[in-house]
Formats: C-alpha cells, sequence, structure tokens
C-alpha cells in the first residue's frame, strides 16, 4: 500500500511539473510581442525541466518514508502499525499550538474530512460495549457537538475510534456566528473559552452532506451479504459508530421552536439522535428556554413534528435536550419534572459555564465573554450530572460532558449517572491519541472495581 502510495505521489509530481512548465510556457507566449514569438518559441526546451536539487531530496526523501513504512508494516500486525500511527499523531499536535485557535480548529476538521488521520482498526474492549436506544455503541466515547459544525469529517473521526459523534449546531438559515477572534486557550488549565455563536453553514449544506454519507452507507450494506441483522445493529446511519445531530436556532429568528421544527424535518431522517440545544450561553435568550414552561412546550411541537414523520420499522431518532451546568436546584427538578412526563430519551449534561473557576481566575483570558469548556467544567458538570440522575431516578438515558480528559474522568462520570460520555476540548488538545488511551483506561477502572459492563457502574455513586 505505502508502495503504491509512493508510486502515485511520483506520478502526481511528474504531472504537477508538467503542468507548471506548460502554463509558464503559455504566460511566455502571452507576453512576447509578436515579432519575438518565433524565437521564444525556439527557446523553450522540448522536455520537461528537472526539479531543482531541494526539490529532488525532498521527493527522494518523501518516497523513502513511504516506501519504508510500507516495509515497517509489512512486517508487524496490524494492531501494532495501527498504535503505531495513533502514537505518532503526538508529534504532530503541538505544531497546532503555534497556530490561531480558530485556525487550528478549521486544519483539524480538514484534516479528519480528508482522511489525514489515522484508522482505528483494534476492536474495543468488549467490557466498553453497549446498548442504547436500541442501537449498539462499541464504546461509550463520544465527540461532543462544536468539533464538526457543518458535517464535513463524520467518517474521519467515526474511524478515529469514538463509538458516536455528534455534529452541529446545526441552525436553519447560514449564520456566521460572532466576530473573531472568539476562541481563546487557556492552555495551563486545560480549558478553552468560546463565544461562536452557532456559526453554521445552515441544515441545507449539511443535509446534502449527511446524504450523501447515508448513501454510501445504504450502498456498502446492500453490496454485502444482504444486510444482517448484526450488522443492522452496530451500523448507525453514517456507518460503523452512532451519529448524533446537535439542532440550534438563528439569532435573529423569534420563532426558536419553528427553528428545531426545521431541523428536525430536516435533519432526523439522517440522524441516530437529535439534540435540542438550548443551553448554548452565546445565543441571547437561548438559556431561557429551560423554564418548564417553555422547555415542555419546545419539546412537545418538537416531538410531534418528529412523530408526524413516517418512519421505517426502526421508528423515529430518539430525541434528546442539552441543557446548561448553571442552573438552580428549582431549575433542575424543572428539566427532571418536563423530561420524565414528555418522555424526552436523553439529557446531555452539560453545555459550557458562564463561570469562572478560581483555577482559572488568574489567567487574564478568563475575563474574556463565553462559555467555559475543559478541566475546570469537570467538577461543576458532574455535580449537576449526578443531580440530575436522582431527580430523573435513573429512568432518562443521560450523557455526561464537561471536562473528560482520561478514562477515570470518563469512569467518574459513568458512576455520577451517565450512561455515555462526551469530550471535545481534552480532544482539541491532546488529539487522536488520547482516545485509545481513554477507552483503555476505562476498561481498567471499570475491571479494577469488579464490574464486568458499563451498565453496572451506572449511577454507582448515587446508590
Amino acid at each position: 500500500m505505502a508502495i503504491r502510495a509512493a508510486l502515485k505521489f511520483v506520478r502526481e509530481c511528474s504531472l504537477y511539473r508538467e503542468v507548471k512548465s506548460n502554463n509558464l510556457s503559455r504566460r511566455c507566449f502571452s507576453t512576447a510581442s509578436s515579432s519575438d514569438t518565433h524565437a521564444a518559441q525556439n527557446q523553450i526546451p522540448k522536455k520537461v525541466p528537472h526539479f531543482s536539487k531541494k526539490g529532488r531530496l525532498f521527493t527522494a526523501a518523501t518516497i523513502s518514508l513511504l516506501i519504508g513504512g510500507g516495509a515497517y508494516a509489512s512486517t508487524v500486525d496490524e494492531a501494532t502499525f495501527c498504535g503505531w500511527l495513533f502514537s505518532a499523531t503526538k508529534l504532530v499536535n503541538p505544531f497546532f499550538a503555534f497556530l490561531e485557535p480558530e485556525v487550528a480548529h478549521r486544519l483539524a476538521v480538514s484534516a479528519a474530512a480528508r482522511g489525514w488521520v489515522p484508522i482505528e482498526k483494534r476492536p474495543d474492549p468488549s467490557i466498553l460495549e453497549l446498548e442504547v436506544w436500541g442501537r449498539r455503541f462499541s464504546n461509550p466515547l463520544g465527540l461532543a457537538a462544536g468539533f464538526d459544525k457543518n458535517a464535513e469529517a463524520v467518517e474521519g473521526l467515526l474511524g478515529l475510534g469514538f463509538g458516536f459523534v455528534e455534529v452541529g449546531s446545526v441552525t436553519p438559515v447560514p449564520q456566521e456566528g460572532n466576530p473573531k477572534p472568539r476562541i481563546f486557550r487557556l492552555r495551563d488549565e486545560g480549558a478553552i473559552i468560546n463565544r461562536c455563536g452557532f456559526n453554521s453553514e445552515g441544515i441545507v449544506a449539511v443535509a446534502k452532506r449527511l446524504g450523501v454519507q447515508h448513501g454510501k452507507r445504504k450502498l456498502e450494506t446492500s453490496s454485502t451479504s444482504s444486510s444482517t441483522e448484526d450488522d443492522a445493529v452496530h451500523g448507525g446511519k453514517a456507518g460503523p459508530g452512532i451519529l448524533g445531530v446537535n439542532l440550534g436556532k438563528n439569532k435573529t429568528s423569534e420563532d426558536a421552536t419553528a427553528d428545531y421544527v426545521q431541523g428536525v424535518h430536516t435533519l432526523s431522517q439522517y440522524a441516530d439522535y437529535l439534540v435540542i440545544n438550548i443551553s448554548s450561553p452565546n445565543t441571547p435568550g437561548l438559556r431561557q428556554l429551560q423554564g418548564r414552561k417553555q422547555l415542555k412546550d419546545l419539546v412537545k411541537k418538537v416531538q410531534a413534528a418528529r412523530d408526524e414523520m413516517q418512519w421505517a420499522e426502526d421508528g423515529p431518532p430518539p430525541l434528546l435536550v442539552k441543557i446548561a451546568p448553571d442552573l438552580s436546584r428549582q431549575d433542575l427538578e424543572d428539566i427532571a419534572a418536563v423530561a420524565l412526563a414528555l418522555r424526552v430519551d436523553g439529557l446531555i449534561i452539560s453545555n459550557t459555564t458562564i463561570q469562572r473557576p478560581d483555577s482559572v481566575k488568574q489567567n487574564p483570558v478568563a475575563e474574556e465573554t463565553g462559555g467555559l469548556s475543559g478541566k475546570p467544567l469537570f467538577s461543576l458538570s458532574t455535580n449537576i450530572l449526578k443531580e440530575m440522575y436522582v431527580l430523573t431516578k435513573g429512568k432518562i438515558p443521560l450523557i455526561g460532558c464537561g471536562g473528560v480528559s482520561s478514562g477515570e474522568d470518563a469512569y467518574k462520570k459513568i458512576r455520577a449517572g451517565a450512561t455515555l460520555v462526551q469530550l471535545y476540548t481534552a480532544f482539541a488538545y491532546g488529539g487522536p491519541a488520547l482516545i485509545p488511551q481513554i477507552k483503555a483506561e476505562l476498561a481498567h477502572c471499570l475491571e479494577r472495581d469488579g464490574y464486568k459492563s458499563i451498565y453496572e457502574a451506572v449511577g454507582a455513586d448515587c446508590r
């Protein structure tokens, strides 16, 4: 495979040199006077010029690395080579720190979209496998919304080994979001402050991308031996792994319900689950929808919009609500009451916080407006998670999100009541190598404490 890649690289380089040479020739003809045309023609070399010395050295070094990598890969098993690729990303990841946060983010999404990231070939530990909403997750670790806002890199991100990936937030109409700069690193604290404000390409663009992905998935399953029942359980609508779509509202919209309903009508056919995001601190008035009456009215109408659509035997996608960590006890009780009464399929706890814990107050960046994510959010979001697990009596699946950066962190979320766990900020800092590390650590934590499955550990600290 590496040798084929090397030969392809050589062909592309040759083609590039030829095109560049032809373009140069055309420019020479266009700028030459009519009296010099014949002379210029005679001066143009008939052969493609050679690379410069530096170019030849670079090409030779690249080919040598590709062939050498292929030779190495042929001498080791697939699992070992896969582990080597994930470890190798640690060498590249530090360079992103020299870039502006949003530029680094853009490059990371582009890399995943183009397949320039390792693919996880190793099976997940069996102790991590679980089933939620009738869908089989190979592991409980997911990528939170906000990384792939426009569903550009679903296949590449799922290929990294996440059990599920959530795209969005997606707004009905494209919008730029807040003015830049709007993302700020607190590297020493392992945190990020953002005030992006639902920058989105809109549901039409996202639907097109997910439609292509969905069509590709259907083609792959139909081309295999008539799609066995096991395939149907393990594969989501985006292929192996589960896909969630996080819905948002436009800033200028006066009817939030209409925005979420539009998102359901357009995107639900491609989603394994849907999320109503009413907890971002960067859209004015959004968090007011977490009140008992507002939330009840909103969920009722969105559920009705979903249920009135025609669905196959597997039924409509589950509908979740994502809440903020900055809620009072009364707020939590109201949300729990609505969730239980309307049988909401799940809650994501939590979004970013507008608070500034003591651990970040000394950092000048902490004065920036926006939502704080990362390690300083862990305790706050985990406490809210635990309270909500108790209030909902463990009857509603919860996704724990906020400050997860290790397998031990994920394990604490699960013991606090989470069935699934999401991360974002730690992934932004740690890169792909963090994913297999967290899964291995989580499996170790479960085995260490005598659990045979994740189900047994969910809510252990609340009992």
